[in-house]
């Protein structure tokens, strides 16, 4: 089956990368925000994102600075986001989605990070650990092919119940994607999907590699619509390792 999906992903795919759009589909009338280095879809519900989509490039994965540690409230956010009181005494991180150290291109950027509307409750034992080295290997990923499309976010069933007096809901597992296109003038798409239980997990990163389209077929998320459908469902059908250098 693998040779079937290497086979077709050689149908080339031309994209302009300026007017890619690597935006997920919206999911209901949720609200969608634009920020300095990425995008949400922001969740009133269960108070935090459905997705958060970034392009990343070697620039800014190799960007360095001071993380300003400035978690508050979102007042973009016309429902209101969780309050940081909500993690309070929980046990539960206020975990980025779209990391820190992915938006170092400025300090504004860098304190948009801190944003409640960027943050999932996670364990520790994710966040600081198995979370942690993803985010990084993303980065390095991104200085290797010069630019990667990701999104992530949390899936919200199951989950493992709420915290706070805003009701947060505590994902049971965390999502991450991502696309990029190898060969001339963005050809052949690939595409990798993460995903990984909100507790202390084992192993290493890539024994939490998965198709893009079970990440979706989990989440009811269209990650990629802009890709024509045929090659989409090419594309996302991948499970590849040694194309991400596993």
């Amino acid at each position: 089956m693998r040779c079937i999906f290497s086979l077709l992903i050689m149908i080339p795919l031309f994209i302009n990368a300026q007017e890619f759009d690597y935006l997920p589909a919206p999911v209901g009338n949720n609200q969608i925000q634009d920020y300095s280095q990425f995008t949400i879809s922001y969740n009133e519900k269960h108070e935090q994102p459905d997705w958060v989509a970034y392009s990343l490039d070697s620039l800014e994965a190799s960007s360095e600075g001071e993380r300003c540690n400035c978690f508050r409230s979102d007042e973009r956010i016309i429902s209101r986001t969780a309050s940081t009181n909500d993690y309070t005494s929980t046990g539960f991180d206020r975990g980025h989605l779209a990391p820190s150290a992915d938006n170092l291109m400025s300090e504004g950027a860098n304190a948009e990070s801190f944003l409640m509307s960027n943050i999932s409750p996670q364990l520790p034992a994710l966040n600081r650990v198995l979370w942690a080295d993803l985010e990084k290997w993303v980065r390095l990923k991104a200085k290797a092919h010069q630019v990667v499309y990701v999104v992530t976010g949390p899936i919200f069933e199951p989950n493992l119940g709420v915290i706070g007096n805003n009701e947060v809901t505590i994902p049971a597992y965390f999502y991450k994607v991502l696309l990029r296109f190898d060969g001339p003038n963005n050809t052949n798409p690939k595409t990798i999907g993460f995903i990984l239980p909100n507790l202390a997990p084992i192993g290493e990163i890539k024994d939490y590699m998965v198709p893009v389209n079970a990440v979706e077929t989990l989440t009811n998320l269209d990650f990629f619509p802009e890709l024509p459908d045929h090659i989409e469902n090419r594309a996302e059908s991948q499970f590849e390792a040694r194309t991400w250098n596993f």
